[in-house]
């Protein structure tokens, strides 16, 4: 009797274990750096500079199917003295690319380049990778959208809104995004996000003068620029409702120049 119970309370505890193992959160890394916008010279890693700010995320996770719970939010937080002006960019509304596709978005809509996001989708039992661009725009209101597109092995068109306000220091602009769930089959789990690689920042000229979107900080702290990010994730049982909540940081390094 006595190994009976020690074997049974070997077992409630790997149980327990297992358990809390498969409903831990996933974990996510960042990278991200000020980099020069196309066509307009002295922009990217340069102190009071323009820029364009490419952010490289990945997700790790295995508490859902084998994979990370679906992304339901992002909140990226950039560093104090960074500038943002949204004024005098043009804006696609999210239903004009919801209706015909960003094909119609007016071409001083666009907030950057054309990036990509990697995942998983699931067709009954079987899970296959997908990639999708990801293509950031311009919204009304100063805010920012991102137009997912994924054509094979299943067409994905979604748009995660993303709002901008301000944070305290060590923080300054920060971007709060919407993620939808990306359905698959029925009964089917919902698709899962494993990496993200998102490119942000444009500028225009009118006469003389030069107006950029992002501008970098004229200081930088000791250590680099700090960087935070927190991911926000469906549950597991239900990815309508919500999940568990990842964050990581970073410094990105002070400007050379």
């Amino acid at each position: 009797m006595r190994r009976i119970s020690t074997c049974l309370a070997v077992l409630g505890l790997a149980v327990l274990g297992l358990s809390a193992t498969a409903a831990a959160a996933p974990t996510i890394t960042l990278k991200a750096k000020a980099v020069p916008i196309p066509g307009f010279p002295h922009t990217g890693d340069i102190l009071g500079a323009g820029a364009a700010l490419q952010a490289e995320y990945t997700i790790s996770g295995t508490e859902y199917g084998g994979f990370p719970a679906p992304l339901r939010g992002v909140k990226f937080y950039g560093p104090a003295g960074a500038k943002l002006h949204p004024q005098g960019f043009g804006t696609c509304a999210p239903a004009t690319i919801e209706a015909s596709g960003a094909g119609p978005c007016p071409k001083t809509s666009k907030a950057g380049p054309v990036g990509s996001a990697t995942g998983v989708v699931s067709f009954g039992g079987t899970e296959v990778p997908e990639t999708v661009t990801v293509e950031p725009f311009f919204a009304p209101g100063g805010n920012l959208e991102f137009f997912a597109n994924g054509k094979e092995p299943v067409v994905i068109e979604v748009i995660s809104t993303g709002h901008v306000v301000n944070s305290s220091p060590p923080f300054g602009p920060t971007v709060l995004a919407e993620v939808p769930l990306v359905k698959s089959v029925t009964g089917a789990l919902d698709a899962s996000v494993k990496s993200i690689d998102v490119e942000v920042g444009a500028a225009y000229k009118k006469g003389k003068k030069t107006t950029y979107y992002i501008t970098v900080p004229k200081k930088c702290p000791k250590g680099g620029f700090p960087l935070k990010s927190v991911m926000e994730f469906g549950n597991i049982n239900n990815p309508e409702e919500p999940g568990e909540k990842a964050e990581t940081t970073y410094k990105a390094p002070c400007p050379k120049k």
